[in-house]
């Protein structure tokens, strides 16, 4: 199994402008979201990279990858039908091939060497099977995550055998349906918004397809994937940030400033604001 291409969608309403937000990476040089996110796939070895947009942004996101190391496909979405749909646009371009899957809207800051991605792909090869990227979340974010419940993998230290996929689950739901054996209580494998897929799920969507209006979730798709085939979680070290929530632009800007070579210069001007008693007033004092 050889991981060569992978699938980024970017065509959603809310999250087309998202891609091409900008940051300083680890090195100083400011980048928008869509190049680090390609850049996070070349370090794992992928080529050839198929970005799903919405027909009319294929210029604004090529001239923010005119120094990326990839070759790059623009595939168009002309419907709204659910994340499930965004995915499946990437058949052709996938050709049957297994396939690295990455949203728009999160950046990865990874401490180990090579990055997120070239770990899931490692795994995904040595394994030839989907993998997913999870993070242990706390229950209070289960409303913004996909989540999976599962059994360790012996000799796998950190990766799970993935039996079920839920969406976006209540804690409730979570604590009937995904607990996993090994983690703390209100603690759940949460998705990291990156994937190994193999070509089954677009069989799989299709089928969920046919006949809804409203589309379909990849939740969904993979849980499904669970009952045909071996399909795995891998537990990150590193974390993912949503460009799209509230601060999740700063949240991660200043993850990767603080993982750079201007580690020191930003904690001395973090102290710097913090220690500014006339910039945060105490509770009262505003007035």
């Amino acid at each position: 199994m050889q991981v060569r291409k992978a699938v980024i969608t970017a065509a959603a309403e809310s999250q087309r402008a998202l891609p091409m937000q900008t940051l300083f990476d680890q090195e100083g040089v400011e980048r928008s979201v869509l190049s680090l996110i390609v850049r996070e796939a070349a370090h794992a070895g992928i080529t050839d990279i198929g970005i799903v947009v919405w027909p009319g942004d294929e210029s604004a996101y090529a001239k923010l990858l005119v120094d990326d190391p990839a070759r790059i496909t623009f595939i168009p979405q002309i419907e709204s039908r659910g994340y499930g749909r965004a995915v499946l646009h990437a058949r052709e371009f996938v050709q049957g091939e297994p396939f690295l899957h990455c949203v728009g809207d999160h950046i990865y800051v990874d401490p180990t060497a090579g990055g997120s991605a070239r770990q899931l792909v490692q795994l995904a090869q040595a394994e030839s099977c989907a993998v997913s990227a999870v993070q242990v979340t706390r229950e209070s974010l289960l409303p913004y995550y996909g989540a999976v419940g599962g059994h360790a993998v012996p000799g796998r230290t950190g990766v799970y055998r993935v039996e079920t996929v839920l969406e976006k689950p209540t804690p409730t739901e979570a604590e009937q349906r995904i607990t996993v054996p090994g983690l703390r209580a209100g603690q759940y494998l949460c998705f990291y918004g990156m994937h190994v897929l193999t070509s089954s799920i677009f069989e799989i969507l299709e089928q969920m397809l046919i006949g809804s209006a409203a589309g379909t979730s990849l939740s969904s798709a993979l849980a499904e994937l669970a009952r045909r085939e071996q399909y795995f979680a891998m537990v990150q070290k590193g974390r993912r940030f949503d460009v799209g929530v509230k601060y999740g632009l700063f949240n991660a800007q200043l993850a990767l400033a603080l993982s750079g070579r201007d580690r020191d210069q930003v904690l001395t001007e973090l102290i710097s604001v913090l220690t500014t008693r006339d910039l945060f007033p105490a509770s009262g004092d505003a007035a």
